[in-house]
């Protein structure tokens, strides 16, 4: 698979996607260091254990470089303290800086909610934090759905970027 390149100054405008997943009850928002073990957790079991490290690697870095996407359940009626708040559920995750400085991903979206603009919204989340830390481009490794990068936030395939940086794993035996 081939990587692609995103110019972060030409980025889409979120507002309208993020409008539109509050309307179902779902939040773009950074990870927080203690939710690292429900984080791997639901990371390894639906994509992959490589991944659930990455998303590790993600939560040590400040800031942290891992965005959730969060859907909230109902309330409580009568909260029972300033803490007895609504549960969330995770629903998809991104990522950058985990492979390399200025990499997006790994990035993933329940299978159960896709079609919702999830993945858009957390795409275009994470590619603006990186262009708020002052990168001008990133690169999305190991594409899969080349369309989708492309129409929402018109990102290139970079030719003979295969398998680019990318090494085998690492075994300690």
């Amino acid at each position: 698979m081939a990587d692609m390149l995103v110019k972060l100054y030409q980025l889409p405008d979120i507002g309208g996607r993020l409008a539109a997943l509050r309307e179902q009850r779902i939040e773009i928002r950074r990870a927080l260091p203690a939710e690292g073990p429900v984080l791997s957790d639901w990371v390894g079991r639906h994509f992959s254990a490589a991944w659930a490290n990455g998303c590790a690697a993600a939560l040590v870095q400040r800031p942290i470089t891992c965005f959730l996407a969060v859907e909230h359940g109902p309330g409580p009626t009568a909260p029972a303290g300033t803490y007895d708040l609504p549960a969330e559920t995770l629903v998809g995750f991104a990522c950058y800086d985990v492979a390399s400085r200025g990499m997006f991903g790994p990035t993933g979206v329940d299978p159960a909610c896709r079609g919702r603009g999830v993945g858009a919204a957390l795409l275009v989340a994470t590619l603006r934090a990186m262009a708020d830390e002052g990168y001008m481009y990133a690169v999305i490794g190991w594409v899969g759905p080349v369309e989708f990068y492309a129409r929402t936030v018109g990102a290139m395939l970079i030719p003979d970027s295969e398998p680019a940086g990318f090494r085998g794993p690492l075994r300690g035996d």
